[in-house]
């Protein structure tokens, strides 16, 4: 069974927060806050701070968090993700994206009015927990958890335990 563990940044400016557009495998776009799999060795904040510049240029200077953790088991696919989503207080640079992945192919500050219409075909699993997050705003970390059923991302059924 392959186990990873990704960050996810959330960061905002004038109104909006940060998503990036991720090409995945099958050749779709969806978006996402900024983040990535933590390297081995690596803390997550560390990991975390590094793929938001890969990604964006932006440098986190200072964090909060986690706001929310996320653990999905797909049981036919073999694999399980664990999820840490932290929230910068603090960051400088330009946003520019130059992905070495060559995964992030645009970034921008959405207005959070806007966000659910731009994450509406994120995979239910990123889109719920930060869909709340934004609606809710709570403090302390909320823990989500969900169960996969498929062996490819289209076919999944996705539910949340």
């Amino acid at each position: 069974m392959r186990e990873w563990l990704v960050g996810s940044a959330l960061i905002e400016a004038d109104g909006g927060l940060l998503l990036v557009a991720n090409r995945r495998r099958d050749g779709n776009i969806d978006w996402s806050p900024p983040g990535g799999v933590i390297d081995e060795g690596e803390d997550v904040l560390g990991g975390l701070e590094r793929e938001v510049e890969e990604e964006t240029g932006l440098r986190v200077t200072a964090w909060d968090g986690p706001v929310y953790r996320l653990d999905a088991h797909a049981v036919d696919a073999d694999w399980i993700m664990h999820l840490e989503v932290h929230r910068a207080r603090s960051f400088t640079g330009e946003l520019h994206v130059d992905d070495p992945d060559g995964i992030v192919e645009d970034a921008r500050f959405v207005p959070v009015n806007e966000c659910d219409a731009v994450l509406a075909t994120t995979w239910q699993l990123l889109h719920e927990p930060l869909g709340a997050w934004l609606a809710e705003r709570w403090d302390g970390a909320r823990h989500f958890r969900y169960r996969l059923e498929g062996t490819t991302r289209a076919e999944m059924n996705i539910t949340r335990l």
